[in-house]
């Protein structure tokens, strides 16, 4: 008997990795070999309609999500989710669109022998809080929430557009521009930072290794910091992480800091723009994410 009463499956019909045609073959499988539960195609229209669709979705009975999408699409997907506030709501991912460092990093199984096999798992998400009292905005991370290089790069990637030659373009015209972020922690020493990374994952960009030992369920987040050095050390710091890696990281279950400039910070792929004098707080959220994989 499957632990799901039906199963969504949430696409962007735009997506440039062929998300409708995976979608629809997904459909079709899991169709055949598990007849007894509902498979329903569901696209988006916008950006941000997966968050929507998936809050209505979750919010009753026990659905499996999965999002057919890369790591932005599917952070849509598990923040609508948790704002639904069902337990036994899941989610799952199949890999479509630019990257998905999370299915890559977690995959056990071909996703539809693991849906089948209904072996569902609790894995932490990174709790984002955005300002303080009444008006803090919360939002949720199931990889990797950053602020200084890495987001600067991927907003010049979302410009210049996909394939391997404009992605190279986009990542020298990101370090061309970059400029270090002023940032308050929460014991009121200001830091100027290169690179403030937390991660509940090993890898990410395909094939930066981030950390050794990290895991999406040990209750805690790595924090990959990388202070004021100049240009040619954070490359060389980009570089390690892309050959033999950065090494064993510190872990916490909290990180607070204040952005002290405009700065973009990038949650899960996804962009967000911070202004100055932003309090901003990470958190581990244990085992708040029902999943297969």
């Amino acid at each position: 008997m499957s632990p799901f009463d039906r199963i969504v499956v949430i696409f962007n019909p735009n997506s440039t990795g062929e998300a409708s045609g995976s979608a629809e073959q997904l459909q079709a499988e899991l169709a055949r070999r598990l007849p007894a539960v509902p498979v329903s195609l569901c696209p988006t229209q916008r950006a941000g309609h997966a968050r929507e669709l998936a809050r209505e979705v979750a919010a009753t009975g026990r659905p499996l999500l999965v999002s057919v999408s890369g790591d932005g699409g599917y952070n849509e997907v598990v923040d609508g989710v948790m704002q639904a506030g069902n337990p036994d709501a899941v989610c799952a991912v199949r890999a479509a669109g630019n990257a998905n460092d999370h299915r890559r990093t977690t995959r056990e199984h071909h996703l539809a022998d693991a849906i089948l096999a209904g072996d569902v798992r609790r894995i932490d998400l990174l709790r984002l809080t955005l300002g303080s009292g009444a008006d803090a905005q919360v939002r949720y991370a199931h990889s990797y929430i950053g602020v200084g290089v890495t987001p600067v790069i991927a907003v010049d990637l979302e410009k210049g557009g996909k394939g391997s030659w404009r992605e190279a373009l986009s990542v020298i015209r990101g370090f061309t521009r970059f400029r270090p972020f002023p940032i308050r922690m929460e014991d009121g020493e200001e830091r100027t930072v290169d690179s403030l990374l937390f991660a509940n994952i090993a890898q990410m960009a395909k094939v930066a290794r981030l950390s050794e030992g990290a895991r999406p369920d040990d209750g805690r987040f790595e924090v990959i910091a990388q202070r004021r050095t100049g240009k040619l050390q954070v490359l060389a710091t980009a570089l390690r992480a892309a050959t033999r890696g950065l090494g064993r990281q510190p872990s916490v279950t909290h990180y607070a800091f204040t952005t002290l400039a405009p700065m973009p910070l990038q949650l899960d792929g996804e962009l967000v723009e911070l202004e100055a004098d932003t309090e901003i707080a990470v958190d581990i959220a244990p085992r708040a994410l029902a999943t297969v994989f």
